[in-house]
């Protein structure tokens, strides 16, 4: 088996072949004002997945890697689908039994690196509470996922932890469970964070560091919405709280809580308990997560690259009541709040707008031409699955929201909702995710509130859609000469192709990746450009910083003032090499990782509804 550090090598041998291969009370900040494409929408349904796509994420410019827990009918859960533009078909170029993954971010030299997860399920001899896996994309259906678990594997067990890059191209992974439950709580809270590859900083060397606001924001941390920003910081909202991380001094800042009581992230009501003849038999009452969607608004040049953030839907419910009180039909929230992140915005607080229809499980999707998509989830009910009254099925969540919304940040207030016209007729409530194509469609696929495969209402889903918008029907503009690595603040020439006589502008969007209505790492930055006379030439300046734009994949769309964007094309930005290796924060890590059994007292998983078909079990070290 290899050593940690030989898998950090294999790590770096990994990135360098990727690069062998690749070619209210508050004013919103101001930016440049922009036409739209008017006309239809496109809906198409060209295939299916093979899987229920719990995550999801774009992988190269025609493909995307889908992931899905295993389950008793269906133990295959990890594929390839192609995405080639204009040309899409689905089919198998990777597929084995996986434990579910939780969160994941691309490292700067590309490799997709995930952590957390399940525990033991079923009989699949895996365990995901304290895994690493490394994926690195290619085109050709020769890579694989790699993973060594009793040597490459986390300090300590994380079930829905979240992940963002930062500015040296590493990766900080925030928060999660001990164990595999639906809930969380001060007996399973894992209220610490850590660096993939390990770090030795601010006395913790390669070990998890502690964070107050994981104890404060308890019930409710699971999946904690985190987006680097250009100052350096880490923006953390989670419950109904928000504040500042900066992670290289591990100091936090408290910012405005989330407004009128929305909360915004998995939560646990407090039920009725019973204790059994077994101490580890626990029955819990019902949990319910609020889930919302989060959006960092696209950074540009015209206003120093001021970060602005939002978040919308969620749920108003108390986390006092009596759980039994809740449903499917219980009402989600409408609600909408922006802040801008400097000393201006953060004293003025939260800017309140209202959604069309109110959404739980909503996920923000960032257009090329810098508008947001709001798309899936549900108008009542909660997240997840077996557990609160009235269920459809398995599913918390009833009356799909099937439409999705167009929002535009820089429009007047009371002007930036918009209809895009057109409906699904599939739910994607529980377990679905969408992304942004290099294309610039969206593609939205899963949705599976079971605890296994099932066709009754709200059934396990393997369709997956194309949602267009009318800007894929226009003449666009093209380019060529993308170097295969982007460094900061550098030059480069682009040839284009314009279909008009406007001016262009250049988007660089991080695409992400989805799961549980999560988007990690997702960003849009412009990028400074200029046209020569001729209207043949594009010189483009690279990102100010790393944390502008944290070093890693990203998709450069040239887009006209008409709001036509090119296809979307992949560099890496930075120098495409490994994030920094320290050899003894990885061997102090190893030698003093933490395991279940000596972090907290055992808490049990549910006996029903979501977890209630995991067992308790940890990685051997």
């Amino acid at each position: 088996m290899l050593c940690l550090l030989s898998a950090l090598s294999l790590l770096l041998l990994y990135g360098t072949r990727t690069l062998a291969v690749s070619v209210s009370a508050v004013p919103p900040v101001r930016l440049e004002p922009r036409a739209f494409v008017s006309g239809p929408w496109g809906l198409t349904q060209p295939g299916t997945t093979g899987v229920s796509a719990m995550q999801l994420a774009v992988t190269s410019e025609s493909t995307v890697i889908i992931l899905d827990k295993v389950l008793p009918s269906f133990p295959d859960h990890y594929l390839q689908v192609n995405i080639t533009p204009y040309c899409p078909e689905s089919h198998r170029m990777g597929f084995r039994a996986q434990f579910e993954f939780k969160s994941s971010s691309f490292l700067g030299n590309g490799t997709l690196v995930s952590s957390g997860g399940n525990p033991i399920v079923l009989n699949t001899g895996n365990s995901g509470l304290q895994a690493i896996r490394l994926f690195t994309p290619c085109t050709d259906g020769s890579c694989d996922i790699f993973e060594d678990p009793n040597n490459l594997h986390l300090t300590s067990n994380r079930w829905y932890p979240s992940s963002v890059r930062i500015d040296d191209g590493s990766v900080l992974i925030y928060g999660g469970s001990t164990v595999g439950g639906f809930q969380n709580g001060a007996s399973q809270n894992n209220p610490t964070y850590e660096f993939f590859p390990p770090k030795n900083i601010n006395g913790f060397n390669g070990v998890r560091i502690p964070s107050q606001f994981l104890k404060d924001t308890l019930n409710g941390n699971h999946f904690p919405i985190l987006m680097m920003l250009p100052d350096g910081n880490i923006f953390v909202a989670a419950n109904q709280q928000a504040m500042l991380l900066n992670w290289k001094t591990n100091t936090e800042r408290r910012l405005p809580n989330i407004p009128n009581g929305v909360r915004i992230t998995y939560v646990c009501l407090p039920g009725k308990t019973r204790l059994n003849v077994r101490p580890t038999n626990l029955i819990y009452g019902p949990s319910s997560p609020y889930s919302a969607g989060a959006v960092l608004l696209p950074l540009k040049p015209d206003n120093d690259y001021t970060p602005e953030v939002m978040i919308c839907g969620g749920s108003t419910i108390s986390d006092k009541v009596n759980p039994s009180t809740l449903s499917s039909q219980t009402p989600a929230s409408d609600q909408c709040a922006r802040m801008v992140l400097n000393t201006n915005g953060i004293n003025a607080g939260w800017s309140v707008e209202t959604m069309p229809q109110a959404r739980i499980m909503p996920e923000l999707i960032l257009l090329p031409d810098g508008r947001v998509v709001i798309i899936n989830g549900a108008q009542t009910g909660v997240a997840g699955y077996g557990n609160v009254g009235k269920q459809v099925g398995s599913s918390n969540a009833d009356n799909p929201a099937l439409s999705p919304v167009l929002y535009d940040p820089n429009a007047a207030p009371g002007n930036r909702f918009s209809s895009t016209g057109i409906s699904s007729q599939i739910a994607r409530i529980y377990h679905s995710t969408a992304t942004l194509t290099p294309s610039g469609n969206i593609l939205v696929a899963g949705s599976n509130p079971n605890g296994d495969v099932q066709t009754r209402k709200y059934p396990t889903e393997y369709r997956f859609e194309y949602f267009s918008p009318p800007y894929m029907s226009q003449s666009r503009p093209s380019y060529t000469g993308l170097p295969a690595t982007v460094a900061y603040g550098s030059t480069f020439k682009l040839s284009v192709q314009l279909p008009d006589n406007t001016d262009v502008s250049v988007a660089l969007i991080d695409l992400g990746f989805a799961t549980h209505g999560v988007h990690m790492d997702h960003r849009f930055v412009q990028l400074e450009s200029n046209l020569s006379s001729d209207r043949k030439t594009l010189t483009v300046t690279g990102p100010p910083s790393g944390t502008h734009y944290p070093p890693g994949p990203a998709y450069l769309y040239v887009v006209t003032n008409n709001g036509v964007p090119s296809i979307g094309h992949k560099t890496l930005v930075g120098t495409g090499t490994s994030p920094p290796v320290d050899v003894d924060a990885i061997a102090n890590m190893r030698s003093s990782a933490r395991t279940h059994a000596n972090l907290d007292p055992p808490a049990p998983s549910p006996t029903v509804g979501e977890g209630s078909n995991v067992a308790d079990a940890v990685i051997p070290i």
